[in-house]
Formats: structure tokens, sequence, C-alpha cells
């Protein structure tokens, strides 16, 4: 989020850009938070569904993406 603020502020983005990457962090924090069970006391189980997908080299969730891809839809 920092980085969008000083790319605004740089000019390298506009304010329509920026509340684009606002919406898409928003989203994929709010995935982030499902999966995590949001404070409900599944964080552990979360952390174990993380290191159970390295373990076998799967692919781990990309919320950043998911949120990118569900903005567009």
């Amino acid at each position: 989020m920092r980085r969008g603020f000083a790319q605004l502020d740089a000019r390298e983005i506009d304010e329509f850009e920026l509340d684009e990457l606002v919406h898409r962090y928003k989203k994929a924090a709010a995935k982030l938070w499902a999966f995590c069970g949001a404070g409900g006391g599944r964080q552990l189980d979360a952390a174990n569904a993380i290191t159970y997908l390295r373990e076998r080299q799967q692919e781990l969730p990309d919320w950043w993406n998911e949120a990118a891809r569900s903005r567009r839809a």
C-alpha cells in the first residue's frame, strides 16, 4: 500500500490506479482473513495447511492475484 501512495506522489500512477490498488488490497486481505478463520481460533489450522502445501511442493494460495482476477470480473 505504501508503495502505491509513493507512486502516486511520484506521479507514476493516478488517483484511479491508486483506488484500484486499495480495492485489490482490501479484497486480498479479506481472502486471507477468511483462510485464517477470521479470528475464530483457526490460525493454527491455516498455518498447518500452508506447511502441508509447502511440504508437498504444491502451489500456495495467492490472494493478491485472486483479488485482481475477481476485480476484473
